[in-house]
């Protein structure tokens, strides 16, 4: 199986000693120039995470398609979206935009989203779950419309008077395959098999709301294993991508050492929204240790793109080197290959 490799950013920002990225702009500006380094480093994927009401990356699109204008080829995308909070339409217009200005290399991650700090978040925001309903029927509900509108379904239907005519009428722009670049982020076994039906790519959360007393490679390895029979038993006719994020923090140089070397390398297990959850360990270490244990990660070696989280705040030449090392010392090691001859960062 051919692996791909990405950074995934949270863009938290602080004004507080230490921190590279003082306010919004700077996570979003040096976000921008991460993605710049990435792919000069002859990394395929550049994603963020999306939050609401945090000092963190909240407005994707513009994002989005600011790096799709300043880089070539690099993948880019989300992980996830929060469907609670979206108009499913005008996102839809929004990604076809990013997406065209990118030359279709969107790779869009949705989902329900993750427990947040703010209480009824998407209620803020003027959506609210029919009566009878959840949260997660609100977001899956929402999940279904923006795919039939950029698949270019009819979504309104035209003005007879003004036009002389009755039909349908199709959301602008259309991105062609947009639609088969739309990832699921699944933090169960079901919801995984729910977006196989859906002919969704499935990107597996690090946080799993649910815990059977495996570790949580085995248990994500599971979600995936489940998602691609549901997959197969669909029908679809074509092979599906499934990406997993790893926390990987390797220590080459004694700052690194200061910063991560006190590291817990577990699983942590716990109640979350009243579910017995599992989220996944932190890989710290020297780069060598770190590749032996991802080449031993039974999630790892199931999933086709590794997303590796990165401490956005440190700065883009501290993550840049990070991103190096992980090039150069660590994604060789489950089954990753440049896939440019010469990319320029390297030594």
């Amino acid at each position: 199986m051919e692996k791909k490799i990405g950074f995934l950013s949270f863009g938290h920002w602080r004004d507080a000693a230490g921190s590279q990225t003082r306010s919004a702009a700077d996570s979003l500006l040096q976000t921008i120039e991460l993605a710049e380094a990435a792919e000069e480093l002859g990394v395929d994927g550049a994603y963020v995470r999306v939050h609401h009401f945090e000092r963190q990356l909240a407005a994707p699109f513009p994002l989005l398609a600011a790096i799709g204008a300043r880089t070539r080829r690099i993948e880019i995308g989300t992980g996830v979206i929060d469907m609670r909070y979206e108009n499913p339409l005008y996102m839809a217009e929004e990604a076809a935009a990013a997406d065209l200005i990118g030359g279709g290399r969107l790779q869009l991650g949705v989902s329900r989203g993750s427990p947040e700090t703010a209480l009824d978040g998407a209620a803020n925001f003027g959506y609210v779950p029919a009566e009878g309903s959840t949260v997660a029927d609100l977001a899956r509900e929402k999940t279904t419309i923006f795919l039939d509108a950029i698949s270019g379904k009819a979504m309104a239907r035209t003005d007879p008077a003004r036009t002389g005519i009755s039909g349908g009428l199709a959301v602008q722009p259309q991105s062609p395959g947009l639609r088969e670049r739309i990832w699921w982020g699944a933090g169960t076994r079901q919801t995984a098999t729910w977006a196989a039906g859906l002919g969704l790519n499935l990107q597996s959360s690090t946080l799993l709301s649910e815990d059977t007393g495996v570790p949580f490679d085995q248990l994500q390895a599971e979600q995936i294993q489940l998602y691609r029979d549901a997959w197969k038993e669909a029908g679809h006719d074509r092979e599906p991508r499934v990406s997993v994020s790893r926390s990987v923090l390797p220590i080459t140089e004694d700052i690194d050492r200061l910063y991560f070397g006190n590291q817990e390398n577990e699983d942590q297990v716990g109640l979350l929204e009243g579910v017995r959850s599992r989220f996944g360990r932190t890989y710290a270490g020297e780069p060598d240790r770190i590749a032996e244990e991802l080449a031993n990660d039974a999630a790892v070696r199931a999933a086709d793109s590794i997303l590796f989280t990165v401490p956005n705040q440190l700065g883009v030449a501290y993550n840049a080197r990070i991103l190096e090392t992980i090039v150069k010392h660590i994604a060789p090691a489950i089954g990753w290959a440049p896939k440019f001859r010469n990319p320029v960062s390297l030594r």
